[in-house]
C-alpha cells in the first residue's frame, strides 16, 4: 500500500462518510450548487491548498504545489437531478427546487455526484497528509452542472486557467452499479456526444369543440415527435450509432382548450462529429417542415441550449493509469466496457488545453446484491429513483482509486 492510502483511518472515513450523507440529503440542481460548494470550501479550508471559489458561479478549484514535477488535475462533479428519491434511506433527500423552466421539482443525487465530491475530498486529504512522499502539483476541480453537460465549458470560459496551471493529465471517475472493488474502462471514445434543443411551436388557440377555428400546436408537436424518430431509423446507416429522444412535451392547461403554443425538449447522442452535425441539421429540418405542413403562421423557435463532444479516455494515458489501478484492485477486477451512450463533459477541460483525459467507472454495489439484481433483471442504475451506492465500501474504494491514479502521474519525492 502506498504512503497516502495508509492515511485512510477510521476517523477520516467517518468524517468523509458523514459529509457524503449530508450532500446526499441536500442535493442541488445544475448551477444551483451553492450549499454544496460552501461545504466543499469548508472542507478544503484547513488543508492549506490555494482555493478559488465562484468559478462559473459555483465551481471550485484548489491547488497544492508540492515541489517540482507534473501538474495533475482531479475532477469531480457536484450537481443533482430533478428526480424524486425512493431509496428509503435515513439520509434520503426530500429537497425540491425550481428548474430552468420555472417548475418546482424534486431533487435527488440519482447519479452519484455526491459520492464523486466526497471521494475527491477524501483523496485531497490523503494527498495532503502524504505530501512528503510525492512531488508535483495537484489541482482539484469541483465542477457544477455536469447533468446538462455545460459546467466544464463554463468553468474554462470563466477563467479556470487564470487560477490553475495547465495539467499534464485530467483524471475523473464515476460511480456505477458494478460491484464494489471493480473498475470499468475503455481506451479511446468512451461516452457519447450530447446536444439538447428547446423548441417552441406556434399555433392558434381556441375551443376544443371547434378545432377548425384554431391551429392545434399539440397535434403539430405530436406529428413532430413521430417524424423525428425516422431520422435514426431511416436516415442513418445501421453502422452509425445515434439516439434522438424527445424527453419533454408541454402544452396547454385544460383538456378542452387548444393552446397557442407547444414546447419540445429534444436530446441527441452520437459518437462522431459527422453524425452529430447531421442529427442537428435533420432535427431542424423536420421541426420546421412539420410546422409548415401544419400551416403554422409563425416559424418555430429552435434553441440549442447545451451540448458536449465525445468523451475520449486517452489510450496511452489510460494504460498508464490502469497499471496503477490494477496494482491496487487486481487486474482481474478491471473490465473493458463497450462505448457508453450516456454523456459526460469532463473531457472538455483537458481538450481546451491539449491535456489527455483519463476516465473510469468504479463499482458502488454490494457484490451479492448486484448478482441477485442482475439475475432478476432489475439492476438499479444511475438516474433511477432508487439508485444508492453502498456508502462505506464505495467511498473507501473511490478515494483509493483517485488517490492511486494521481500518484501514478506525480513524481516520487
Amino acid at each position: 500500500m502506498n504512503d497516502a492510502l495508509t492515511q485512510w483511518d477510521a476517523e477520516r472515513a467517518a468524517r468523509i462518510g458523514e459529509l457524503y450523507r449530508d450532500l446526499h440529503r441536500n442535493p442541488e440542481l445544475s448551477f444551483q450548487e451553492h450549499r454544496t460548494a460552501a461545504k466543499v470550501a469548508e472542507a478544503l479550508a484547513p488543508l492549506g491548498w490555494d482555493v478559488r471559489t465562484g468559478i462559473a458561479g459555483t465551481g471550485i478549484a484548489a491547488v497544492l504545489r508540492n515541489g517540482p514535477g507534473p501538474v495533475v488535475m482531479l475532477r469531480a462533479d457536484m450537481d443533482a437531478l430533478p428526480v424524486r428519491e425512493e431509496t428509503g434511506l435515513p439520509y434520503a433527500s426530500t429537497a425540491t427546487a425550481t428548474d430552468p423552466y420555472g417548475r418546482e421539482v424534486p431533487v435527488m443525487h440519482a447519479c452519484g455526484h455526491d459520492m464523486h465530491t466526497a471521494c475527491l475530498l477524501g483523496a485531497v486529504e490523503l494527498l495532503t497528509a502524504a505530501r512528503q512522499s510525492w512531488s508535483g502539483t495537484v489541482v482539484a476541480v469541483f465542477q457544477p452542472a455536469e447533468e446538462n453537460v455545460s459546467g466544464a465549458a463554463a468553468m474554462v470560459r470563466e477563467g479556470l486557467f487564470d487560477h490553475v496551471p495547465v495539467p499534464a493529465v485530467v483524471l475523473a471517475q464515476h460511480v456505477s452499479p458494478m460491484p464494489v472493488g471493480t473498475v470499468g474502462y475503455r481506451p479511446g471514445p468512451l461516452m457519447a456526444a450530447s446536444d439538447t434543443l428547446d423548441v417552441v411551436l406556434y399555433g392558434r388557440g381556441g375551443h376544443g369543440s371547434s378545432p377548425e377555428n384554431a391551429l392545434d400546436p399539440v397535434l403539430m408537436a405530436a406529428c413532430t415527435v413521430v417524424r423525428l424518430q425516422g431520422i435514426v431509423s431511416r436516415e442513418l446507416s445501421m453502422q452509425d450509432q445515434a439516439v434522438v429522444t424527445v424527453g419533454r412535451l408541454q402544452a396547454g392547461t385544460k383538456d378542452n382548450v387548444i393552446p397557442d403554443t407547444a414546447e419540445l425538449g429534444i436530446n441527441t447522442r452520437s459518437y462522431s462529429p459527422e453524425i452529430r452535425a447531421r442529427l442537428k441539421a435533420s432535427i431542424e429540418r423536420v421541426v420546421r417542415a412539420e410546422a409548415a405542413a401544419s400551416g403554422a403562421l409563425k416559424d418555430p423557435d429552435l434553441t440549442w441550449t447545451h451540448g458536449t463532444s465525445v468523451l475520449v479516455s486517452d489510450p496511452d494515458a489510460t494504460t498508464r493509469t490502469l497499471d496503477a489501478l490494477a496494482a491496487l484492485v487486481g487486474r482481474d477486477r478491471l473490465t473493458e466496457l463497450a462505448p457508453v451512450p450516456a454523456s459526460e463533459d469532463a473531457g472538455v477541460i483537458g481538450d481546451c488545453v491539449g491535456a489527455p483525459t483519463v476516465y473510469w467507472f468504479w463499482g458502488g454495489s454490494d457484490p451479492a446484491t448486484f448478482a441477485d439484481d442482475r439475475a432478476a433483471g432489475h439492476l438499479v442504475a444511475n438516474h433511477h429513483p432508487r439508485f444508492a451506492p453502498d456508502p462505506e465500501p464505495t467511498l473507501a474504494s473511490g478515494v483509493a482509486l483517485m488517490t492511486t491514479a494521481a500518484l501514478a502521474w506525480l513524481d516520487r519525492a
